[in-house]
């Protein structure tokens, strides 16, 4: 794993696995982290062609987890742009999912026409948040440190969902609760007037297990590429990575 120090001073962890097509970028969701949740993603097909490079949030999986940071989804991005500058690369495919796919879309916002292809999987599009990150908000910032971000945890795995339970727990709880708030606050311009405005190739993601959907609709009426990942629903890296991944790969052939 790499370390990269941003201007703060925190440590930005990252795998960043050789190809020689154009680098992937992937950027995960609400309590997870890319060095857990994509490895059997990107070892699969043509995308073990590309650089792929799975960055851990600050806050979450082996980066570095700050109290002082503010964990907004504009401030995520501003992270990653100072990584993929240091990295001098000039052109890059983005992947984002859920929160990861907020923080994407403002991220493509700042690299502009660096980014060929923006790809999402049921990211957050508008403010007020889903299920977990209302759910999350739904404590005091101490109430949730002090026993809410263990009780979540606790009821993840009693639930079964146990790969969000192990991402949780290698996670900050005040990073978990400053990211919901972040999701549920939203921003002006929206994300999802951002993601209709970018100058680029893009795909949407949904699980089949999502659907019906009514922004799979709406998105088609805005042009953007809509796909779904068959036998998964919204945790599509983990119950279907071999899908994931070929739809990845078809999203990608529109801009070879």
């Amino acid at each position: 794993m790499k370390e990269f120090k941003l201007e703060n001073d925190v440590t930005l962890r990252y795998h960043d696995l050789p190809g020689d097509e154009i680098p992937i970028v992937f950027v995960h969701g609400l309590g997870c982290a890319s060095s857990f949740d994509y490895p059997q993603v990107v070892s699969i097909g043509d995308l073990t062609n590309h650089r792929r490079i799975l960055v851990d949030l600050i806050g979450s999986g082996y980066s570095d987890k700050p109290d002082i940071f503010d964990y907004s989804i504009e401030n995520h991005a501003k992270c990653i742009e100072q990584l993929l500058k240091s990295l001098k690369l000039d052109k890059v495919v983005i992947f984002g999912h859920s929160m990861g796919g907020a923080i994407s879309i403002t991220l493509t916002e700042i690299l502009k026409d660096r980014v060929i292809c923006l790809i999402l999987s049921e990211a957050n599009l508008d403010s007020g948040g889903g299920f977990f990150s209302q759910k999350i908000a739904s404590y005091s910032e101490n109430d949730f440190i002090g026993y809410g971000y263990e009780d979540i945890i606790q009821e993840s795995v009693a639930n079964g969902n146990t790969e969000w339970a192990a991402g949780l727990s290698n996670s900050s709880p005040i990073a978990v609760y400053r990211n919901a708030l972040s999701l549920i606050d939203g921003q002006t311009p929206t994300w999802r007037e951002m993601y209709y405005s970018l100058n680029t190739d893009k795909t949407f993601l949904f699980g089949s297990e999502s659907l019906p959907d009514p922004d799979y609709e709406e998105l088609v009426r805005q042009n953007i590429r809509v796909d779904v990942v068959e036998n998964a629903g919204h945790s599509m890296a983990w119950e279907n990575p071999e899908g994931l991944a070929q739809t990845i790969e078809k999203a990608m052939k529109n801009i070879k």
